[in-house]
């Protein structure tokens, strides 16, 4: 209706302008035709800024609810004020330059400490303060698969985008990166950076050719093991060692599969990967998983003999912060230095 009326004026005043004046026929429809296009030409750029702006205020993402069942959230568009439940959303803003926005975040891991200092804390990666995030009145909340109990109530604060990982943890952490990209408009900006990993993944998926491993999380002062469904998957989903500590049907996406010692003697593998859980949760008078692991069966082992029981560096990362951008480089890290060593 509005171009409608722009173009009748347009024509009202054209005609007008032909009527009072002497030129001819021919030049003044000319005119009339210049100055009707020229009055279209705006109006379409005036509305299509308008639709542009209102097409602008908020943006579909898919997310997963407090049922673990993916749907389709409406977010705002570039949100300025943020809160973050879980270290990898925290992580991917980092990356994207947005920490500034974060008004409110749970105690995060230490390589992202200095992001947040000016931000409200809300409570650690399983115990939210909800009033304290609703004081802070957010525009959005990032969370995770932890949680989960506070979704619904979060919910009535501000929209919530939870994301996960599920199995496969290259992929998941590229997927969740754009998704949150997505929300300010930067996936070029995502793109580009996630590219730089390519590389690195491909040297270590070339190094695992052929070779096989137990992967497992000390905790509690025993060992578990743990399949392609949960933490540390990246070992032998994305970078292809053949997992053979457990059945490929088996669930382990917790915290794995108590196994006896004998078991892995038994299974004899070529690298034993080794997550150590109560380090990463910073478990009191916890018993290190260097200290579980060196007894006299593993040490039997060739695995061991060769240098080849891995005990991951970073644990906190690998346990709290898998799927996030940052967090990935530092997995691929404690894996390069001693496998491409």
């Amino acid at each position: 209706m509005k171009k409608l009326g722009l173009f009748m004026m347009a024509m009202a005043l054209s005609l007008g302008m032909v009527a009072c004046s002497g030129n001819t026929a021919s030049e003044s429809q000319e005119e009339v035709a210049a100055s009707t296009q020229e009055t279209l030409e705006e109006a379409s750029e005036e509305g299509a800024e308008e639709e542009m702006a209102q097409a602008l205020e908020s943006i579909t993402v898919m997310s997963v609810n407090a049922e673990g069942e993916k749907e389709e959230v409406e977010v705002p568009f570039n949100p300025e004020k943020i809160v973050t439940l879980d270290a990898a959303s925290l992580d991917i803003l980092s990356n994207l330059g947005l920490t500034d926005r974060v008004v409110a975040s749970i105690t995060p891991e230490a390589y992202l400490e200095s992001y947040v200092t000016e931000a409200v804390n809300v409570g650690t990666a399983k115990t939210f303060d909800l009033e304290a995030i609703m004081e802070t009145e957010p525009d959005l909340i990032f969370m995770a698969g932890r949680g989960v109990d506070y979704y619904e109530d979060l919910t009535m604060i501000a929209p919530v985008v939870r994301l996960m990982i599920e199995g496969n943890v290259v992929q998941g952490t590229y997927d969740n990166s754009m998704t949150i990209a997505s929300i300010f408009g930067l996936e070029e900006d995502m793109q580009e950076k996630l590219s730089a990993y390519d590389e690195r993944i491909s040297a270590l998926q070339s190094f695992a050719e052929g070779k096989n491993a137990i992967v497992g999380i000390c905790t509690g002062g025993g060992f578990n093991v743990v399949g392609n469904d949960g933490r540390c998957s990246i070992i032998g989903n994305e970078l292809g060692f053949e997992n053979i500590g457990v059945e490929a049907e088996a669930d382990t996406s917790s915290h794995g599969n108590e196994a006896s010692f004998e078991f892995v003697v038994e299974k004899n593998p070529d690298y034993i990967f080794v997550l150590d859980r109560d380090k990463a949760t910073e478990a009191e008078g916890a018993q290190l998983a260097k200290d579980i692991m060196e007894n006299e069966l593993i040490m039997s082992l060739d695995a061991y003999k060769n240098g080849n029981l891995i005990i991951m560096e970073n644990p906190g990362v690998w346990y709290k912060a898998e799927g996030g951008f940052t967090a990935l480089g530092i997995m691929l890290e404690d894996l390069e230095k001693v496998l491409l060593k």
